[in-house]
């Protein structure tokens, strides 16, 4: 026996911190460098003071979203075995897949960059960060996982002038249903009663396999698979609303009669400039035939304030829109001018004050609306599934009708986390809601 096997028995493990920013795609990205690094004998740890690794999974879809993550990657620097010399730091994500090389010189401190397309060689990245290391004896007992975000494809081939994501993430390509149906066993294994569909597109699911399928298809066959399992689908394109996922929705009562439609304006030539088809009365046909096959559906959208060229009465048919569409919840976000895109290079750039005021007047009218949406259901009988405690003691959870991180959170007094209780609405704040 060798002296480096020697050493490799004796040597301690090494302790992985993984801090996760953006949004929920990335967490199934951390989600999956994890589980592949316990499979491989390495120790993860939620204190990142207490790490000999630091992988820090960054986002860069903005320009707010990319200071996040260089905020989260100097205060890894900050930490004290990281200034000592004994822990490394490891940059992994959009970044590095945005920014490439760049990022060699202006964060030297990291030991090495791993872009999107590279994260699952994580196990071989850190394997020559840490050639001496042990193995951890066994993989600590995973969390309880009520609610999971599962991916069902990668990447984008719309290229909306605004965004960077086929720029970071490549061009669009589905999982398989093979693929999606372990990584969905393996959550209910940790307990996960509610599975979120995820993508960049996720209205385009199989149409690029050699024998095409639809996002309908893939959903009435998981909820065939799973009675006894909630399913939602969030970000379908206003072009991935078809009628057979409608009906299939409707036929499921353990398919969410949600969805989360992103708009981003109304007006013909901004939606033209961004990339984008569609118009107002085509949006309002579209809720209208929504409503019409799944009553009672719940209804997102997101609006971007701002957009360059964007006039002062283009904007105010955005709020027009808003304040007369059949609509349960909208969210607005002030336009982001990103390096290398079509949009961040067109003339007519609107100021930052600006920006923040048109977003500010959408939102007033979206939280007005949104007020009064969730207050009609108080009376109304719903399923809540009870996610967890607050620090006083008390249950909360979701109903359907609400998606996790955006749309609040449901108060409730019986049950525990895990369980699905049903409940009378007896009161709403905003979008809380109180059962009984």
């Amino acid at each position: 026996m060798t002296n480096d096997i020697l050493q490799n028995e004796t040597a301690q493990p090494v302790a992985v911190s993984i801090v996760t920013m953006g949004c929920a795609k990335n967490e199934v990205d951390s989600l999956h460098m994890g589980k592949a690094l316990e499979g491989a004998g390495y120790a993860l740890v939620d204190d990142a003071e207490g790490a000999d690794c630091i992988i820090v999974n960054t986002c860069s879809f903005i320009q707010s979203a990319t200071e996040e993550s260089l905020q989260a990657i100097f205060e890894a620097f900050d930490l004290p075995q990281v200034k000592e010399g004994q822990g490394k730091v490891v940059v992994a994500g959009c970044m590095p897949a945005r920014y490439g090389d760049d990022l060699t010189s202006a964060l030297n401190e990291a030991k090495t960059f791993v872009p999107c397309s590279k994260e699952d060689d994580i196990v071989a990245v850190l394997d020559a960060l840490f050639p001496q290391r042990g193995r951890a004896a066994s993989a600590h007992e995973a969390a309880p996982l009520y609610s999971a975000y599962v991916k069902i494809s990668d990447g984008c081939d719309r290229f909306c002038s605004y965004c960077t994501i086929p720029y970071i993430r490549g061009r669009y390509h589905s999982f398989t249903y093979d693929q999606i149906e372990e990584e969905i066993r393996a959550c209910l294994a940790r307990g996960a009663r509610e599975i979120v569909l995820i993508a960049q597109d996720t209205g385009r699911w199989g149409d690029d396999f050699d024998e095409p399928s639809t996002l309908a298809a893939l959903m009435g066959a998981l909820a065939d698979a799973h009675p006894d399992t909630w399913f939602r689908v969030m970000y379908l394109q206003p072009e991935g609303v078809t009628d057979e996922l409608l009906r299939t929705m409707a036929a499921h009562d353990n398919i969410c009669s949600y969805l989360d439609i992103p708009f981003q304006q109304v007006n013909e030539r901004i939606l033209k400039a961004m990339n984008r088809t569609g118009s107002r009365a085509s949006y309002e046909a579209l809720i209208a035939h929504v409503r019409d096959l799944v009553p009672g559906i719940t209804l997102r959208t997101t609006f971007i304030a701002g957009f360059p060229t964007e006039t002062d009465d283009e904007s105010q048919e955005a709020c027009d829109f808003i304040e007369d569409a059949d609509l349960d919840y909208i969210g607005v976000f002030p336009y982001s001018q990103e390096e290398g895109t079509l949009a961040g290079r067109m003339e007519g750039q609107i100021d930052e004050d600006t920006k923040e005021e048109r977003a500010r007047d959408l939102r007033a009218i979206a939280d007005s609306i949104s007020r009064v949406r969730v207050a009609d259901r108080i009376g109304q009988t719903m399923e809540v599934l009870v996610l967890g405690r607050e620090e006083d003691g008390q249950l909360y959870g979701r109903a359907q009708c609400q998606a996790p991180d955006v749309d609040g959170v449901t108060y409730v007094h019986k049950g525990a986390p895990g369980d699905i209780v049903t409940v009378t609405i007896t009161d709403t704040l905003l979008y809380e809601m109180e059962g009984e």
